[in-house]
């Protein structure tokens, strides 16, 4: 088994109505939309600066936002992926890439690029 470093990049949340939660991002965070899926007017999904995904799904009745799956940037996915089935996740049928742990918890992994596994690792926002 050979484990990588990490580190969370996104994590993808269901809301009912995209709109709103866009809006309360930007203007009360400043997480501008970074990448989006779908009509600029009407997205299905957008990425915000910052690390949130967001996904619409209008059939969704609770509360809070549901978790869709956590985006991880890896220093070497293979490496994870091994170290991940190693661990009881299993593949699906999304790629290779994409593993469920046994409590159902989706993870995507991502390569990194520039070196931005150390970089964001060296970071401490509490100091």
């Amino acid at each position: 088994m050979s484990a990588t470093q990490a580190y969370l990049e996104h994590v993808a949340i269901h809301v009912r109505d995209i709109a709103p939660h866009i809006a309360f991002f930007r203007d009360v965070l400043d997480m501008t939309i970074t990448q989006l899926d779908g009509d600029p007017a009407a997205p299905r999904q957008v990425w915000l600066l910052g690390g949130i995904q967001l996904i619409e799904d209008s059939s969704f009745v609770g509360p809070e936002g549901r978790c869709s799956h956590l985006g991880i940037v890896c220093a070497d996915v293979p490496a994870a992926i091994e170290a991940a089935i190693a661990n009881g996740a299993k593949t699906t049928a999304k790629g290779a890439h994409w593993l469920e742990l046994p409590d159902g918890l989706l993870l995507e992994f991502l390569p990194e690029k520039k070196d931005a596994v150390r970089i964001v690792r060296d970071l401490d926002p509490r100091i």
